[in-house]
């Protein structure tokens, strides 16, 4: 996902340092590791209606069901979604 400066990969040490400067430099106080990022990113692709198979996919995950915890945290979504009650 990320080049090195010298055209090779970073280390997993170098991307933790980036995210947590980053963190930093956008006054986030909690801690920020390159899980959270790649948490969020995930949840943000849910909550803008990007199928779970995508997700699955780009994650590099085996299963769906290790994708399927990204849908408890995409509240956005549940909000608009009405009973079929309602339309009685």
């Amino acid at each position: 996902m990320f080049e090195g400066n010298r055209g090779g990969q970073y280390s997993g040490t170098s991307i933790g340092k980036i995210v947590e400067r980053a963190a930093r430099k956008a006054k986030i106080n909690q801690r920020v590791t390159p899980h959270t990022l790649r948490h969020s990113f995930a949840t943000h692709l849910l909550e803008d209606n990007t199928d779970l198979r995508y997700i699955q996919a780009i994650l590099g995950h085996g299963s769906t069901k290790t994708t399927e915890i990204y849908t408890h945290v995409a509240t956005k979504n549940i909000r608009t979604i009405t009973s079929p009650l309602d339309n009685l």
